[in-house]
């Protein structure tokens, strides 16, 4: 360019950056005034086309070459923070002039406050692009011209269509969609959707529409609705359901100031404000913005689900062949089940009930026609109370429970339309239900149907390798299906206020008594409702080393029978809440506590319950594996009493000894670290002599670290040696165990040999999820039953150096830890310790130490 034309191109910079900042403007005022979404989605398209040819122009561009938009960008709609994207279309390969001022347009573009998706490419590479890859195929479906060469866009709009192949089209977005799905746990009621991808999200929508008009079937609701696709009562709901998800992604982005599509707590009462929506007495804003939000979501899913198949039938008409008669009421079509008229439901009542257990019972049928799906939905009404007390329908709803196949696939279809709610009404109050806590993720009736699915996936052979233990009980358990009603129930009764679990057990034996159960079926499930809550509060509060502690709870439970059953419905109930909740460790404190009670259920004594001789034998073999010769331990283990033998594993104490062995009177501190075995955490042992501060010590390093403790086992040896076990994890789940073990050792060895002020741990900020749920502390110290050690219980939110905090405060009142249980739901931690000490005998001085341990743990 010339100083001149240099110049000039800075002003149509200029021109462009006020252009858009001043439309851009005048856009968001004119939706806060009178919120329309085609304000916002055409008025910013219109806009960003104005600069972009403007600075194409600018640029010279050759006559040769043409500009499209695509993607979302051409089909004319831009949210407020989307990316444009484009696609340079050039008849033969660019030379280098041409190069040069396409790289000067993408980055005045960018210059200008645009976030540009770009490609340029020649007609014969963008066909062949299409081909190999769905997206961009979807991408140039909606493709439309802003600048250039009219012939060339009218070429490759030609051979793009000639090249397009609808029946491949039509699979890939399938499967596309089902990879989609799958991200997001196939739900949309996750608590913090993503208002574009997740299942029923505009995504779902946009998909639609891509298909519809990949194979000519119309290009928006009228036009399919004028080929009876749908009804044109579903094509103006669908128009206003979009319209709603509209408005939530436009809303985000100007809240945010940002692409994001994601629902966050951060903004859900924000959202609520903008959408016009108050709290009511019973409910927050937020709360009552999202249940909004999941009905929405939820009438996508089900016309997505009716749409696709009806554009199947249109794109492959003779797939499947002639009806095949089932029974009087229904027929199979094309693999799916179908009503074989259009008032099956209203002659047959009992079919919306039987029309699951046909899906259950005939591995064929891969669905429900799109009538039968809407005709289930328009007479889900019909299950009122006289249908619910008719013993016929009882009893084919406990056979939808009995099958072997299909369960979690039709309790989903029947939450979906609605039969469900109406077939148990203390459902549908939990339907779309918040659970505003730091650990759960999922709406309360999603909550339960993946609870449900963890439950069927331990009977299943395929899963078999990821819960052996479950699996083996569950297949030994008689009339296993009782412990799907537990699944159903266990939750039902949550956002009533009071306890759910007595709350739900009153439904539990509603339902089982109606349901004809006998005595002893209805007693368990009523029991394991009321009860659902306990062994993982045992397991992950108190001390399970502890003889009388497995007594106790051996007395709850009473029977193997609710040992077993219990420890499946805990297994599945913390599973069922968040990937982020359950982990190795947590598994192997509920394994411990199962196979503790199980024996002592079956006779033992609570000491030989808790496997100490068997441990120690177990331990040995293990040392003979590694090879050590007969003898070797005896040194160390004539130091170690019952109690350390009780709180280890046996092969943690074979992995103590292997370490310790010959050394058993070290002068230097010992450390030693090694990976959990399920990759979760790094597993840290201390042996040296006793000092004071200790355990304050250690816990700085760590939390100095960024670590947090799962647990920690405090031992002294008789010998005056103290034996320390802790498990670490990184809460950013950003290091890498097996790097950092090096340290670990070499550090805390350094720090042990040097004593000197403890580390400080590093302040982590405050989560988001914190700022919504804050948590103030609670601390509770009582005697155990014995009266010899206290229980140091507390409830804050967790971060690193939380441990340490703890360990501060008890040394400065000269109180002894035992042991520490870590629980960490989510952000939360409910820890418990066990302590003793001379000062805990004083009430003045236990209200102290309570007092002093609240200000520590305030955020």
């Amino acid at each position: 360019m010339s100083a001149m034309s240099i110049d000039d191109f800075q002003a149509a910079l200029a021109h462009a950056r006020e252009h858009l900042a001043t439309g851009n403007a005048r856009i968001r005022a004119a939706y806060e005034a009178h919120p329309a979404t085609s304000t916002v989605l055409k008025g910013r398209a219109h806009l960003v086309d104005e600069a972009i040819v403007h600075l194409w122009r600018a640029c010279s561009m050759p006559r040769e070459v043409a500009l499209l938009g695509v993607g979302g960008y051409g089909r004319g709609e831009l949210f407020p923070h989307s990316d444009v994207d484009l696609l340079v279309l050039l008849p033969t390969p660019a030379d280098s002039p041409l190069q040069a001022r396409i790289s000067t347009l993408i980055g005045a573009l960018w210059d200008v406050g645009l976030e540009i998706g770009q490609s340029v490419r020649t007609l014969d590479e963008c066909l062949e692009a299409a081909e190999e890859d769905i997206t961009i195929q979807t991408n140039l479906l909606e493709a439309r011209l802003l600048d250039g060469n009219a012939h060339l866009f009218e070429e490759f709009s030609r051979r793009y269509r000639e090249q397009l192949d609808v029946r491949i089209f039509y699979k890939a977005k399938q499967l596309e969609q089902d990879n989609r799905y799958a991200r997001f746990n196939d739900t949309p009621y996750s608590l913090e959707p993503n208002c574009k991808e997740s299942p029923g999200g505009l995504r779902d929508l946009q998909m639609l529409g891509w298909i519809a008009r990949a194979a000519g079937l119309g290009r928006n609701w009228r036009d399919l609705a004028r080929r009876r696709l749908i009804t044109g009562a579903e094509a103006s709901e669908l128009r206003s359901i979009e319209r709603f998800l509209q408005h939530v992604r436009i809303r985000l982005h100007y809240l945010t100031g940002r692409a994001e599509d994601r629902v966050l707590f951060d903004h859900q009462e924000k959202l609520a404000r903008a959408f016009g929506i108050e709290a009511t007495a019973a409910k927050r804003a937020s709360e009552v913005f999202m249940q909004r939000y999941y009905v929405n979501a939820k009438k996508v899913t089900q016309t997505n689900t009716i749409l696709l198949q009806n554009y199947g039938a249109e794109i492959f008409p003779n797939r499947g062949g002639a009806a095949f008669v089932i029974n009087e009421r229904f027929q199979a079509v094309r693999e799916l089940l179908d009503i074989r008229s259009e008032d099956t439901f209203e002659r047959h009542p009992r079919a919306l009930l039987e029309c699951f257990l046909l899906l259950q019972q005939r591995s064929e049928l891969k669905g429900m026609t799109a009538r039968t799906l809407r005709a289930l939905w328009l007479n889900r009404t019909r299950i009122n109370a006289a249908f619910r007390a008719d013993p016929a329908n009882r009893a084919l709803f406990l056979e939808l429970l009995k099958q072997k196949r299909g369960i979690v696939h039709e309790f989903r279809r029947m939450n979906q339309y609605g039969i469900l709610s109406h077939y148990m009404p203390a459902w549908r109050r939990i339907v779309g239900q918040m659970q505003h806590d730091l650990f759960h993720v999922y709406t309360v009736d999603q909550h339960i149907l993946m609870v449900l699915r963890n439950m069927r996936r331990f009977t299943m052979g395929e899963h078999a390798h990821e819960y052996p233990l479950m699996t083996r009980l569950i297949l030994g358990f008689e009339r296993h299906w009782l412990l799907y009603i537990a699944a159903l129930f266990h939750d039902i009764a949550k956002g009533r206020g009071g306890d759910h679990s007595q709350l739900g057990m009153a439904d539990a034996r509603e339902f089982c008594e109606h349901h004809g159960l006998s005595p002893e079926d209805a007693d368990l499930v009523i029991w394991l409702v009321a009860y659902h809550l306990t062994m993982s509060q045992v397991a992950q509060k108190e001390d399970t080393s502890d003889p009388d502690v497995i007594r106790r709870f051996a007395d709850t439970v009473q029977t193997e029978r609710r040992l077993t059953a219990l420890y499946l419905l805990t297994h599945a109930d913390i599973r069922g809440t968040s990937p982020k909740v359950w982990n190795g460790w947590k598994g192997k404190l509920l394994e411990d506590l199962f196979f503790a009670t199980q024996r002592l259920l079956r006779g033992a004594t609570p000491q030989q319950a808790l496997g100490l001789d068997d441990r120690q034998e177990d331990a040995r073999g293990l040392l003979r594996y590694h090879g050590l010769r007969p003898g070797v331990e005896d040194a160390l283990w004539m130091q170690l009493d019952a109690v350390y033998f009780m709180r280890h594993s046996a092969e943690e104490i074979a992995w103590h000894t292997r370490i310790l062995y010959f050394r058993p009177e070290s002068e230097e501190p010992v450390v030693k670290a090694r990976v959990l075995d399920d990759e979760e955490g790094v597993q840290v042992m201390v042996f040296t002599s006793d000092q004071k501060d200790l355990f304050v010590r250690m816990t700085g390093f760590f939390g100095r670290l960024g670590f947090s403790i799962l647990d920690a086992k405090v031992h002294t040896t008789r010998h005056g040696y103290a034996l320390d076990s802790f498990i670490l994890q990184d809460p950013g789940n950003a290091a890498h165990y097996r790097d950092v073990i090096q340290l670990l050792e070499h550090e805390l060895t350094e720090r042990l040999k040097h004593p000197g002020p403890p580390d400080r741990p590093t302040q982590g900020r405050l989560s988001r999820q914190m700022k919504h749920f804050p948590i103030t502390p609670q601390i509770s110290i009582h005697p155990d039953e014995p009266g010899k050690h206290f229980i140091l219980s507390l409830v804050a939110a967790d971060r690193p150096g939380l441990l340490f905090a703890v360990a501060e405060v008890l040394a400065r009142h000269e109180i002894r830890l035992h042991t520490a249980k870590i629980a960490t739901l989510g952000e939360r931690a409910e820890d418990t310790f066990l302590i003793s000490g001379q000062r805990l005998t004083l009430d003045g001085q236990i209200l102290q130490v309570e007092r002093e341990l609240l200000e520590r743990l305030q955020v």
